[in-house]
């Protein structure tokens, strides 16, 4: 069954109006040529939907970003890479399946490949942890990171996650010194690294695969430190005011990208992602192929020095004299 969130309500309504009268005219020759008619409605349909995805507020962002079609990052592998293979385990028990890894062509260029996987249905849900990485799953991707790093490949992460797993056991295996060792592996390996978020990238679920030399945003995607509903909860003891949340937190890749947490907002089909998966990759592969490009030909050395800058400029306070 097809979710229709509530924005989407008139779109959907228009949709199935188009599809009756084609049916229609299909079936009947004695209704007589209504193409015209056809033609209009499907003008007034790419206007209705440029005109409510042009002005979707954090809120409305974040639940296109959880959208249950939306494509996941094996998806993507699919669409985009060639002759992936996946690669388990962390070396100390644990694989985390939360996180997929493992080596893909793209083009010519042998890369490594990481991300989150959220699940399709209910059983690859639960498999998946509903893409809340155990330690083990970070684990597994710094491990794959620095055999990425002895063989010269690129990286490429996907970021769609609500965030760590915040469980007990989770804690008790060191889910914040997984993060925090990824985090600063990552700043200083000698290979590209592009992260993308494709759907939610929740806090340091999202961060421990998020340090790179570009971070791309999927229009429609989400970042933060924390959802709409913690933020809610935690400011105004009110679930009602997530959209309030929403806007307050500055989680859209627009925010994101004039603040320069985000390098490049990467467009989605017309509806969002959910509606053409192809499409999407089409888009993503486009962007990523020009990145990779233009990393590759930058030396380990000095792909330190600019990651680094990059990230010690997020967040710095500017003092201007009144």
């Amino acid at each position: 069954m097809v979710q229709i969130l509530d924005f989407e309500r008139e779109i959907f309504a228009l949709e199935t109006q188009i599809h009756d009268l084609v049916s229609l005219s299909n079936m009947y020759d004695s209704v007589g040529d209504i193409t015209d008619e056809i033609t209009k409605l499907k003008k007034k349909l790419r206007r209705m939907k440029h005109d409510v995805y042009s002005n979707l507020k954090g809120w409305d962002k974040t639940l296109v970003a959880r959208h249950p079609d939306r494509p996941h990052m094996l998806d993507y592998i699919g669409n985009i890479f060639s002759d992936f293979y996946e690669l388990h385990g962390d070396r100390h028990g644990g694989n985390g399946p939360a996180i997929v890894a493992g080596l893909a062509k793209f083009g010519d260029l042998s890369m490594m490949v990481i991300g989150h996987q959220k699940g399709r249905e209910m059983e690859e849900k639960i498999a998946r942890n509903f893409g809340m990485s155990q330690p083990s799953g970070y684990r597994k991707a710094l491990r794959l990171m620095r055999m990425a790093e002895k063989f010269s490949m690129p990286i490429i992460t996907f970021i769609d996650t609500p965030g760590a797993y915040p469980g007990v056991d989770a804690e008790e295996k060191g889910q914040s010194e997984a993060i925090a060792t990824n985090m600063f592996s990552m700043i200083q390996m000698r290979v590209p690294i592009i992260c993308v978020v494709i759907g939610e990238g929740g806090s340091g679920g999202a961060l421990a695969i998020g340090v790179g030399d570009r971070i791309l945003m999927l229009e429609h995607s989400v970042y933060s430190v924390i959802s709409p509903e913690g933020c809610a909860s935690i400011l105004w003891e009110d679930k009602n005011k997530t959209g309030q949340a929403a806007d307050a937190l500055c989680l859209t890749a627009k925010h994101l990208l004039k603040f320069e947490v985000i390098d490049q907002i990467v467009r989605e089909p017309l509806g969002g992602a959910h509606r053409n998966h192809n499409q999407a990759a089409i888009r993503l592969k486009k962007a990523l192929r020009k990145n990779v490009t233009e990393l590759i030909e930058i030396n380990p050395g000095e792909l330190i020095r600019l990651r680094e800058e990059k990230f010690r400029k997020m967040g710095e306070v500017i003092e201007t004299k009144v």
